[in-house]
């Protein structure tokens, strides 16, 4: 059994911890958000006061917040975690952070005594409810294996990807591979609207041809061929179009930091920015489909 303070209980953190809560190990909770909290009282998690509050006892913390920014200043300062953890305390930051960031963070655990790992996930909602969630690691070896329990209850899938920040490094560009693909996807079924293809017969084509990938075969953007697919709950994420413009944003932040000639990355972002901007901020990010139909004159 291990005892962990789980901070940052949102739609992802709190299947997370509740998975972590049913294999046996003690979980301290806490989110900044009163709703959040509630959430993870009713689903039997011992909610701390604070983040520094839910430390005392802890083996593990895991962090799981909005942004890189929101992890650095969580670790730093005399009223920061690090400063605040017993020594050698282990820190997993499964937020989805520039790479950057990530090293920064890695740094700053090492400074103040502790092992640290950055461990973003792939699989939504969803993998995290399941317990089938993909995770990409960036750290040492020793630290990687000391954690492989935790992140086997959490995931189906545990990729070491290499030093501090690789992990990061693998999700900005898988994430900017899904992104294209997506575009890709919907462009195509509103290509196939416009000569008369239905729905169903461009995806038996595609879903068994060289079209295939997850975009389409999961994540399919029109009702029909994938009933689990957003697109049939009115495009309710899933993943938030909101969502995939920030991780694009760290994608050309990496492209531009390398020297990079990624013109669909780029062409990807300035899709998703605007889509963000407006009804994508709370629809899952397939729902482009239906900007690509407006901007086609539908």
């Amino acid at each position: 059994m291990t005892n962990i303070a789980f901070l940052g209980l949102g739609h992802m953190g709190l299947p997370m911890a509740i998975n972590l809560h049913r294999a046996g190990h003690t979980i301290a909770g806490f989110d900044v958000v009163p709703a959040a909290i509630d959430a993870a009282r009713a689903a039997g998690l011992t909610i701390a006061d604070s983040g520094v509050a839910a430390l005392p006892g802890a083996d593990v913390v895991i962090t799981m917040f909005p942004s890189g920014k929101h992890v650095i200043d969580a670790y730093s300062g005399p009223d920061g975690l690090l400063a605040n953890a017993a020594p050698d305390t282990l820190f997993i930051d499964c937020s989805t952070i520039s790479v950057a960031e990530a090293q920064e963070a890695h740094n700053l655990a090492a400074a103040a005594g502790h092992r640290s790992l950055d461990a973003p996930v792939s699989g939504g909602v969803v993998g995290a409810e399941n317990g089938t969630l993909a995770f990409m690691i960036g750290g040492a070896d020793d630290v990687v294996a000391s954690a492989r329990e935790l992140f086997e209850i959490m995931g189906a899938r545990v990729v070491h990807c290499g030093g501090a920040g690789l992990g990061q490094a693998a999700k900005v560009c898988n994430n900017m591979i899904l992104a294209i693909s997506q575009i890709a996807v919907s462009e195509a079924f509103v290509l196939g609207e416009r000569l008369g293809l239905t729905h169903n017969a461009l995806y038996d084509v595609a879903a068994h041809a060289s079209g295939q990938c997850w975009a389409l075969t999961t994540n399919c953007p029109v009702p029909g061929p994938v009933p689990t697919s957003p697109a049939n709950r009115e495009y309710q994420p899933g993943f938030a179009g909101a969502l995939m413009a920030k991780d694009l944003g760290l994608a050309i932040a990496a492209i531009e930091a390398t020297g990079v000639d990624a013109q669909l990355g780029r062409h990807a972002q300035q899709m998703y920015a605007a889509f963000a901007a407006g009804e994508g901020a709370h629809q899952d990010f397939s729902g482009i489909i239906n900007t690509i139909r407006a901007s086609s004159g539908a």
